[in-house]
């Protein structure tokens, strides 16, 4: 055998080394939803996602006092929420989120209200008046809210424990029905 034949070998050898840890690589970077989790959600009402996007991480005063980066909290089942006093579909769907986060939140449950372009004044006040417990952040300027690309609010995304966004819901809903409360137990599971 020539060394140009054993070099070539020895190429070729190291090329498909590469390929094939390249596809494990991809595997374990998989984006794809379990099927057990959108048949969940869809007999929720909630739209899930084909394959999960990676969320755009942020940093938000809170209303509580100091900030809350987005990143921190992946290991949890997030709902990022966009939201304003103002908004009637957002006011409306408060309560129930209220009521999500309570059931779940010693499970691995957070959410992250996000209000936009209020003042913190309005936002304690309002939050304060119906006793709500899950964390509000505040983006007065409006720039954290901007890079997801929201034209209407209520707006939620719910995220995955990696961070992943499953989900984008657009408007007002319950979040305190049982079928909710199941897709987000499964979720929670995985």
């Amino acid at each position: 055998m020539s060394k140009k034949v054993l070099v070539y070998g020895f190429i070729t050898f190291v090329c498909l080394q590469l390929v094939s840890l390249e596809s494990v690589m991809a595997q374990s970077l998989d984006s794809t939803i379990p099927k057990v989790v959108i048949a969940a959600f869809q007999k929720a009402g909630i739209s899930v996602f084909k394959n999960s996007e990676e969320a755009i991480d942020f940093n938000v005063p809170l209303l509580s006092g100091g900030t809350q980066q987005l990143s921190d909290l992946y290991g949890k089942v997030v709902i990022f929420n966009i939201w304003a006093t103002w908004c009637p579909p957002c006011r409306a769907e408060m309560p129930s989120m209220e009521a999500l986060y309570k059931k779940f939140k010693n499970k691995g449950l957070e959410i992250l209200a996000v209000d936009g372009g209020e003042s913190e004044r309005d936002v304690a006040r309002f939050i304060n008046t119906n006793g709500f417990t899950f964390p509000i952040g505040l983006d007065i300027s409006d720039k954290i809210t901007e890079p997801y690309g929201t034209g209407y609010i209520p707006t939620s995304y719910i995220l995955d424990r990696q961070g992943r966004i499953i989900s984008q819901i657009v408007g007002g809903r319950r979040w305190d029905t049982e079928n909710v409360y199941k897709a987000f137990e499964i979720l929670l599971e995985q």
